[in-house]
């Protein structure tokens, strides 16, 4: 199972020198992915937990492709209905191109409904503009086929259960968010997945969280690499760790991430 790393692209914190320090932590530790997030329009329902500036995901991905040389690359989540279909598609196959093949594209239908009114997209309508677009975007993959080596995944992103149907029938994996280790059980033992690519939240505690509520992947060391071995037995082909818990000011301090990322990839390697 490889372990990858969702790296805060937004915030006060957050600049080009500290994207090219988080870039050099995720590679240099062993990490096997890296991703970032999208947002087009930081509208006020998006600046209360993801504030400016934020830092345009293929924009970013792509610089970041030019100064890493091993770890994949990839969004979690792209927000499908906020771009035409073709566009992504281009975007994504230049960007596989660009970095030799190490893109992961992790899309969903977004949540901000301020930030569709801002672009003019009907926000009662997301599910099903994600659908067509995720139709319209194989389509292209397919017509151009010979244009790069090798296939982009697609991991589709959503807690719902139309979010479960939809990485069932358009996805290369299902990519639930900060979900319970019961719940995600209950979720894959019981449906039909095309693949399993969970993002867990990441916070390391000296004490152990009793709690049935728990989040996969907060508490102790030890209860983090259990969640991690569970999740492994789960089939989870890639875990992505996120170490941001909402609060922007954390963006100017990513060296308590860069601790706890420490720690779990230290030991992960040692207990696999």
């Amino acid at each position: 199972m490889q372990l990858g790393v969702n790296v805060p692209n937004f915030g006060p914190g957050t600049d080009p020198g500290v994207l090219r320090e988080w870039a050099q932590v995720v590679e240099g530790l062993g990490f096997d992915l890296l991703m970032v997030s999208d947002h087009v329009s930081v509208t006020p329902d998006v600046a209360v937990r993801y504030p400016a500036p934020f830092y345009e995901p293929f924009t970013t991905l792509s610089w970041l492709a030019g100064i890493t040389n091993r770890v994949r690359l990839g969004t979690t989540v792209f927000v499908l209905p906020y771009r035409h279909p073709l566009l992504v598609a281009r975007m994504a196959t230049n960007l596989h191109q660009l970095s030799g093949g190490r893109l992961v594209l992790g899309v969903g239908v977004g949540w901000a409904r301020q930030e569709f009114e801002a672009l003019g997209v009907p926000f009662t309508t997301r599910g099903r503009l994600t659908d067509e677009n995720l139709v319209a975007l194989r389509k292209a993959w397919r017509e151009e086929a010979g244009e790069y080596t090798a296939p982009i995944p697609v991991w589709v992103g959503g807690n719902s259960e139309a979010g479960i149907r939809r990485a069932i029938r358009f996805g290369d994996a299902w990519h639930p968010l900060r979900g319970t280790l019961p719940w995600m059980r209950s979720v894959v033992t019981s449906h039909s997945l095309p693949g399993f690519a969970p993002r867990i939240a990441l916070r390391l505690t000296t004490a152990p969280i009793d709690d049935t509520e728990r989040l996969a992947g907060t508490g102790t060391l030890e209860q983090i690499l259990d969640d991690l071995d569970q999740l492994h037995r789960l089939g989870a082909d890639t875990v992505v760790l996120d170490p941001y818990h909402g609060d922007p000011e954390d963006t100017r301090r990513p060296h308590a991430a860069w601790q706890a990322l420490t720690a779990v990839a230290a030991h992960w390697r040692t207990a696999t």
